[in-house]
C-alpha cells in the first residue's frame, strides 16, 4: 500500500506540474495560433536597440477586427473555397495576392502577421517625395548621404543629383544612401519617419510602424502583408511611381574625379515575368528576405507581397512569380475574393483619445483601438479553469499524503540540470544583400 500512494502521490504531482504549466503557459500566450499578431519575432542583433535613455515604441495596436474582412484574420493559408493549393516552395512566413482594380483579395497567409519590411517601406518615402518636392530640384551628396548602411547606388560629398534621380535610384536599387538624401530633403530623419507614417495611418494601415526612411531596422519597426499591398496599390495610382519601378537602368552621375556610371533595376522579374509591373526587393538580417510587385495579364493586374522568406526551396522573386501565376489561375476561374484592399480611411481620434493612448503605452494616431494592446481575449477564463484545477489536484495530493505518510528517508544525491545550450544564428546570406 505504501509503495501504490507514493505512485499514485508522484502521479498526481507530475499531472499537477503539466496542467499548470499549460494552463498557465496558454493564459500568457493567448495568440499562440497566430504568434505573429502583436509584434515581429525578435531580433537577431542589437539593430533594434533604442538611443541609450530612450524607451523602445510598443506595437500598434491590434484591432479588433481585421481590415478587409474576418478572414484577413486568419493566420494559416486563405484561399477561395474550391480553388488550387498555393505553390508548394511559397515558403514565406507571410505573403498576399490582391487585385489593384478592385482590390479583392486572392489568397494570402497570416496577411495581418506583424513582421519587418526592410526596402519595401521605401514605398512610403517614395509616396512623400512624390507629395512634397520638386523632381527637377537638384541635391549636392554628403559625407553622411555616402556613409549610409547597406545598399547605396554611389553617391558621393560634392556630387549633384536631381530629386528624380535619387527617387529611381531608391525604387530601382534600394539605394540607402539616396533615401537618406531625400529624407534630408522632407525635413531631416525624424521629419520623414512621421510623414510616412502618417501616410500609412491615411491609407488606413494598422499593422505599420516606421522607425527608418530606408527600411533598415530600427526600433519598433513593422509592418503586413495587408498593409504593403495597400502602400503598392495606392502608389501606383501615381504614374511617376510606375515608371520608375518599371525602369530598367539609368545613367548615374560621378562626383569629384569619379565618373559617372549606369545603374540597373536589380529585380529580377522585370522583363521575365509577363506583363511585369514593376516592384520592390528587400533585405536585412532581422526582416528577412521581403518583396512585392504587380503584373498586368488579359485586363487583371495584380499585386503580390511576400514577408519573411528565404531563398530556398527557391528564390524570392521566383516564389514571387508562382504566386502570381497562381492569383492570375485563380482569378481566370472567377474565384470568390477572401477579402478586400478597399479599407477606408481609419477615423482620427480626439486629442482625449490620444493622451490616453499615450498614456497607457499605446501608439497616438488613427486606428480602431485607442490606448493599449488587448492581448487577454481567454486570459481569464483560462485562469479559472487554472485555479480550479489546482485546487482539486492540490487537495488530492494532500489527504493521499496525510494517509499514508512515512517517516522521510535520508536524502539522496542532488542531479543537476544539464545547462542550456545556445544556438548562435547563421545571420550571412550569401545570395542577398542588406538592404
Amino acid at each position: 500500500m505504501v509503495l501504490t500512494s507514493r505512485r499514485l502521490v508522484a502521479v498526481l504531482l507530475a499531472a499537477l506540474c503539466l496542467f499548470a504549466s499549460a494552463s498557465l503557459t496558454a493564459a500568457a500566450q493567448p495568440n499562440d495560433s497566430c504568434p505573429n499578431k502583436t509584434a515581429p519575432p525578435p531580433p537577431v542583433d542589437t539593430s533594434e536597440n533604442p538611443p541609450p535613455g530612450q524607451p523602445s515604441p510598443s506595437p500598434v495596436p491590434v484591432p479588433e477586427k481585421p481590415s478587409g474582412g474576418p478572414r484577413m484574420g486568419e493566420c494559416g493559408v486563405v484561399v477561395p473555397s474550391g480553388a488550387a493549393a498555393p505553390p508548394a516552395d511559397v515558403t514565406t512566413a507571410s505573403w498576399i495576392v490582391a487585385d489593384l482594380t478592385t482590390g479583392d483579395v486572392v489568397g494570402a497567409k497570416d496577411p495581418h502577421g506583424r513582421q519587418r519590411p526592410a526596402s519595401l517601406v521605401k514605398v512610403l518615402l517614395a509616396m512623400a517625395v512624390l507629395d512634397e518636392l520638386d523632381m527637377s530640384k537638384v541635391v549636392t551628396g554628403t559625407q553622411q548621404d555616402a556613409n549610409q548602411q547597406g545598399t547605396k547606388v554611389g553617391m558621393g560629398p560634392g556630387g549633384q543629383y536631381t530629386v528624380n534621380q535619387l527617387f529611381l535610384a531608391l525604387l530601382m536599387h534600394s539605394a540607402n544612401d539616396a533615401a537618406h538624401a531625400l529624407a534630408v530633403q522632407l525635413g531631416g530623419v525624424e521629419q520623414t519617419v512621421r510623414k510616412m507614417n502618417a501616410i500609412a495611418r491615411k491609407l488606413g494601415a494598422q499593422d505599420t510602424q516606421v522607425a527608418t526612411p530606408s527600411g533598415l531596422d530600427g526600433p519598433g519597426m513593422m509592418t503586413s502583408a495587408y498593409d504593403m499591398a495597400l502602400f503598392y496599390r495606392e502608389a501606383m495610382k501615381n504614374p511617376e511611381f510606375g515608371k520608375a519601378v518599371a525602369t530598367k537602368q539609368i545613367d548615374w552621375p560621378g562626383y569629384g574625379t569619379k565618373a559617372g556610371f549606369k545603374v540597373n533595376n536589380d529585380n529580377r522579374l522585370l522583363g521575365r515575368y509577363q506583363g511585369f509591373l514593376g516592384g520592390k526587393t528587400g533585405f536585412t538580417d532581422d526582416a528577412r528576405h521581403t518583396y512585392l510587385g504587380g503584373a498586368e495579364q488579359k485586363g487583371r493586374r495584380l499585386v503580390v507581397v511576400l514577408l519573411r522568406g528565404e531563398q530556398q526551396p527557391v528564390r524570392i522573386t521566383d516564389q514571387a512569380s508562382k504566386l502570381l501565376t497562381w492569383g492570375f489561375a485563380a482569378v481566370g476561374r472567377n474565384a470568390e475574393p477572401v477579402g478586400t484592399l478597399n479599407t477606408p480611411p481609419q477615423r482620427t481620434p480626439s486629442p482625449a483619445e490620444s493622451e490616453g493612448a499615450l498614456a497607457n503605452g499605446g501608439v497616438s494616431g488613427t486606428g480602431t483601438s485607442a490606448g493599449p494592446i488587448d492581448n487577454t481575449s481567454g486570459v481569464l477564463p483560462t485562469a479559472a479553469m487554472s485555479i480550479s484545477g489546482v485546487t482539486i489536484l492540490g487537495f488530492l495530493v494532500w489527504r493521499i499524503r496525510r494517509r499514508y505518510a512515512r517517516p522521510a528517508l535520508p536524502a539522496g544525491p542532488r542531479r543537476e540540470t544539464d545547462p542550456e545550450q545556445t544556438v548562435q544564428l547563421d545571420r550571412i546570406d550569401p545570395l542577398f544583400r542588406e538592404d
